[in-house]
């Protein structure tokens, strides 16, 4: 194989070169095998040129259908090919990741039509891959156990034996269990207080397999974006404790949806702290011959570590809207936390007492000692409201709290922008009335170049948009009653969009009692593996997807998707997080609340028209609208120019 798709002369710039060829597969290529020639796509490519020639973060704003992932992808692969290093295309969730590498997805596209080789490999975050401990576990519980006998059964059978592996076999994805609600998935895979390198399995387990394969990937890793995140946050981490970062050095990272990485990297930051977690590590050191005071030390640890999480599920409650509970700080929780981390400290210098004896094992003695330094780091920020986001939430070990950073810029200004390489945001919601400012600001990016092209989409033609005007006091009747009319009027075809699990859990016990919908089927999101229930939403024509968190990511063209519901325009959750961003804003609802309900609101009327053949209708039902100018202002404009709202259905 060749290492260039072109004839490369070391004598001129690399870069040029590579937008030579670049316009020869728009201009020429690419339009010889049948595709459309995009004047956006072609100017997106030449924008691109730049970002990768000087190293630098780009904003890349194109519209719905100006084919930004096949402009990325051409220069991400000869950069890579140029470095030897493979480019990192970090996606917002796993089905984006999915229609990346699917069969008739963008890189088989040009495999196929560039006649390329491309060696593309899946990084997947690990909570999307089967824990071979849990699942031993689950599989013996008397209520759920006989589903989980099957998975188990059906593993491969070097899982339980001891030959040598000749070749890469992936087994454990999300994906091959599509039949699992999120809820039993989540008694079997991995999760943040799994310990593997105390597994015995480790070097079976399905995770640590595919860690191994996608490593060696000569031209494209695919991960999320919380995965990215997570190997940014553990990078000196794992180097201390002689690991392998999670991902390999790389040319160069594509954020696919950019506009979404500030959570991730969020998420990636946050602390999780949980008492049968820590009554599990600390208990290893009882099984050595150790001293006494350092068993007294450790029982009266795990005595004040129940009464501490005691304390904090007692002092937090529930926000509507959100599993996250807000803690209430007194003077007995904090006291509480105060004896707690006396004790670890107490702990922390008995083991180093004890290690100069050598009667620990040294690899588990490490894990709790790393343990106990999270623990005290988690508990002296958690202190320190100021500084960070914090909640409780109920994990399946029990009640579990949350420490958050509130401000992740300096972290990512250092750890990922001071990299000298092309870092590009790919959206088609990357700016704000024009300015990027609050994607920047958000990420703690001061210099960057950017550039917006909009949709070669007619969506005056193509896009009809519905804004019920409801009058009564019992919104939701209206609603459903609306819903109920415009999924008649496309039989079915539609994707309902919802702003939070219990508004979706809400329609989906109304609309059983309507017998319009009888004989249209229904798919909810959280009943099966979410790239599953896409494709049989795909497939059944006069089908309905009812899903949170597909207002980006889903790209159906044709019949099947001729309709999109808005069931609420999609505010932030009243949850902590949100809370502390508008705790620091000036003006927190045009600060915090506007645009990231504009940006999620622009990405929900993208998931319509996916093609030039496409049509269909777009509902909003928020009765505010008519009542609040300003507000209907701003969603007017984010919606195509040249489209009219009717509200009679």
């Amino acid at each position: 194989m060749e290492r260039y798709p072109f004839a490369y002369d070391p004598t001129h710039s690399f870069i040029s070169q590579v937008s030579d060829w670049v316009a020869d597969v728009f201009y020429e290529i690419l339009p010889d095998a049948g595709f459309e020639v995009r004047d956006e796509q072609i100017y997106m490519a030449f924008q691109l040129e730049r970002a990768f020639a000087e190293k630098q973060t780009i904003f890349a704003e194109a519209g719905v259908g100006t084919g930004k992932t096949l402009a990325y992808l051409l220069y991400a692969i000869c950069y890579a090919r140029y470095t030897r290093k493979p480019a990192i295309i970090a996606c917002a969730n796993e089905s984006l990741i999915e229609q990346l590498v699917k069969p008739q997805g963008d890189i088989a596209k040009l495999a196929k039509h560039l006649e390329l080789t491309i060696d593309a490999r899946l990084g997947k975050s690990p909570d999307q891959y089967l824990c071979l401990r849990k699942l031993d576990e689950a599989r013996y519980q008397p209520e759920h156990g006989e589903s989980f006998q099957w998975i188990y059964q059906e593993l491969p059978p070097f899982v339980n034996a001891y030959e040598a592996l000749q070749s890469f076999y992936p087994y454990g994805d999300r994906s091959d269990y599509p039949d699992l609600d999120d809820e039993k998935w989540g008694m079997i895979n991995w999760d943040s207080f799994q310990d593997c390198f105390a597994c015995e399995k480790q070097h079976r387990c399905g995770q640590t397999l595919s860690r191994n394969h996608y490593r060696k990937s000569a031209d494209l890793i695919i991960c999320s974006h919380d995965f990215y995140m997570e190997h940014v946050w553990t990078y000196e981490a794992r180097k201390r404790g002689g690991q392998l970062p999670l991902l390999p050095s790389h040319s160069s990272v594509i954020f696919d949806e950019g506009h979404l990485l500030e959570p991730a990297a969020q998420k990636a930051l946050t602390y999780k702290l949980n008492h049968s977690v820590f009554e599990e590590i600390i208990t290893r050191l009882l099984k050595g011959e150790i001293r006494e005071s350092l068993a007294v030390a450790v029982e009266d640890a795990i005595t004040q570590s129940e009464e501490m999480f005691y304390q904090l599920d007692k002092h937090s409650h529930a926000v509507v809207g959100s599993k996250r509970k807000e803690i209430q700080f007194d003077a007995q929780l904090l006291q509480s936390i105060k004896k707690f981390t006396e004790l670890i400290s107490w702990i922390e210098e008995e083991l180093a007492l004890e290690s100069g004896l050598y009667t620990l094992d040294e690899f588990q003695l490490r894990i709790v000692e790393e343990h106990l330094e999270m623990m005290q780091l988690a508990l002296s920020l958690f202190r320190q409201p100021d500084h960070v986001i914090s909640w409780m939430t109920e994990e399946g070990t029990g009640p579990t709290l949350i420490v958050m950073p509130k401000m992740v810029q300096e972290v990512l200004k250092e750890r990922v922008f001071s990299e000298q390489m092309p870092i590009i945001f790919s959206s088609a919601t990357l700016s704000v009335d024009s300015s990027f400012q609050f994607v920047a600001d958000s990420l703690g990016i001061s210099q960057y170049l950017s550039f917006s092209v909009p949709s070669p989409y007619d969506y005056p033609e193509q896009m009809e948009v519905v804004v019920p005007r409801f009058t009564s006091e019992d919104a939701f009747t209206e609603k459903i009653a609306a819903a109920v009319q415009l999924l008649k009027r496309t039989e079915g075809r539609a994707l309902l969009l919802f702003s939070s699990m219990e508004e979706m859990k809400q329609f989906k016990h109304a609309i059983s009692q309507y017998q319009e919908c009888n004989d249209m089927r229904f798919y909810y999101e959280g009943d099966q593996e979410i790239t599953h229930l896409i494709s049989c939403f795909q497939e059944d024509v006069y089908s309905c997807l009812c899903a949170v968190s597909l207002w980006e990511g889903l790209d159906v063209p044709g019949a099947s998707l001729s309709n999109v519901v808005i069931w609420s325009l999609p505010f932030p959750p009243n949850d902590p997080v949100f809370a502390a961003k508008r705790k620091g804003a000036a003006s927190p609802y045009d600060e915090v609340d506007l645009p990231y309900m504009l940006l999620r609101l622009r990405q929900g009327i993208g998931r319509l028209i996916r093609s030039r053949e496409d049509s269909g209708i777009v509902a909003v039902f928020h009765a505010e609208l008519y009542q609040n100018e300003k507000l209907r202002k701003h969603v007017q404009d984010v919606f195509p120019s040249g489209v009219e709202w009717k509200e009679s259905l």
